[in-house]
């Protein structure tokens, strides 16, 4: 018996057919565009611009099974969860018209940018910084590392500080910079990763931006920001999820049909309890995103915000421990293009680093949740 609603599971179902259409060697743009015009891509966006008008528990069905089909579409966690989320809550209306319905029906995109060399994803550390303008705009200085698909987005959604005028503090606020702003230049990271979307260094270097760039209330920079950062948690859990699931099908499908002795290695407790054991672990980290997206969707923001980190904690863990499962059970077939489980390897470890690494989620757990002290 499933927990999930009726339409949940139907909507699962579509999604899954949608996956084995295009499958592992699958053009990105194609299952993009199908994607989009099946309504998955904006599913979690207002239905008055476009979208589904359902939510992140809708949405991170969508990408968990495009990953369980092999065909996980990255730009799902950025363009539609974190930031058509961000300008759905906090965006003006002008914002909500030229972005929503763009990002809805697949025709734009947006990249997120927070990272930053010497501050990692913490918020408190970033030195990116916003200063009014003489025109009463906005001026935008700094650097951003391990930027997603900047080269294919429209814009990207630019976490910066601004100085509060009151205490003389920085905080942050969020600002959209067009792909093409002067100033704006995008350097590629050379990865060790197999992945349509490449990773780049941000420079901005005096980008002068309108005063609407600026998404939603300059003094609720941080409640803003953690409406893009709890989605994109719970989207890397699913990406995570979808993965090792994906993972999980081949071995078990190989340990079936796989024969060295009499029976199928599959009979062997050696080979078939790891198996059990990946597949509990991804079921266990799916329950806590779904309580996680519910949660959201609810408008708990704070219970969301602990169950989003345990979320990618929990999936981000046991998709490593699929993938790895998995290439064992294959052996040398597991290291071969032809099963596609070697490049999986490393991606798993993108689900233990971003978008906060499992040891800053840690610290989470232990300061907000059980109370303990912060070392010094």
């Amino acid at each position: 018996m499933s927990i999930e609603s009726q339409e949940h599971q139907d909507l699962r179902t579509a999604v899954a057919a949608l996956g084995r259409r295009h499958g592992g060697d699958h053009d990105r743009d194609a299952l993009w565009a199908e994607a989009a015009e099946l309504g998955y891509l904006g599913v979690n966006l207002p239905a008055e611009y476009g979208g589904g008008g359902a939510g992140l528990a809708e949405l991170s069905i969508a990408l968990e099974e495009l990953g369980a089909a092999g065909c996980p579409l990255l730009m799902m966690v950025v363009s539609p969860a974190i930031c058509g989320t961000v300008i759905a809550r906090f965006g003006t209306e002008e914002q909500k018209r030229t972005w929503l319905p763009g990002i809805a029906d697949g025709s734009r995109t947006m990249a997120f940018g927070i990272t930053e060399p010497d501050a990692g994803s913490n918020s408190h550390r970033i030195t990116t910084t916003a200063r009014r303008g003489d025109d009463g705009g906005w001026v935008l200085t700094g650097r951003k590392v391990f930027i997603s698909g900047v080269d294919i987005a429209d814009a990207t959604l630019i976490v910066g500080r601004t100085e509060d005028a009151r205490t003389g503090r920085l905080k942050p606020c969020l600002f959209i910079v067009p792909r093409d702003a002067e100033g704006f230049r995008r350097t590629p990271i050379d990865m060790e990763l197999d992945s349509y979307e490449k990773q780049f260094e941000l420079v901005l270097d005096d980008v002068r931006l309108p005063a609407d760039a600026l998404v939603g209330d300059e003094d609720a920079g941080l409640l803003q920001l953690f409406a893009g950062l709890n989605p994109e948690r719970v989207m890397t859990a699913a990406f995570a999820i979808g993965m090792g699931r994906h993972a999980l099908a081949r071995a078990v499908e190989y340990a079936r049909q796989r024969q060295v002795w009499k029976e199928p290695i599959g009979a062997h407790q050696a080979i078939a309890h790891p198996l059990a054991q990946a597949h509990i672990e991804l079921e266990l980290a799916r329950l806590m995103m779904q309580k996680a997206a519910r949660l959201y969707d609810e408008g708990d923001d704070v219970a969301a915000g602990e169950a989003a980190n345990m979320a990618k904690y929990a999936a981000g863990e046991a998709c490593v421990r699929a993938v790895d499962q998995s290439v064992h059970t294959l052996g040398g077939n597991g290291l071969t293009r032809e099963y596609g489980l070697a490049r999986l390897i490393t991606a798993a470890r993108v689900a233990r680093i971003a978008p906060v690494s499992r040891e800053m989620v840690l610290n989470y757990v232990s300061h907000q949740t059980l109370g303990l002290p912060k070392s010094c």
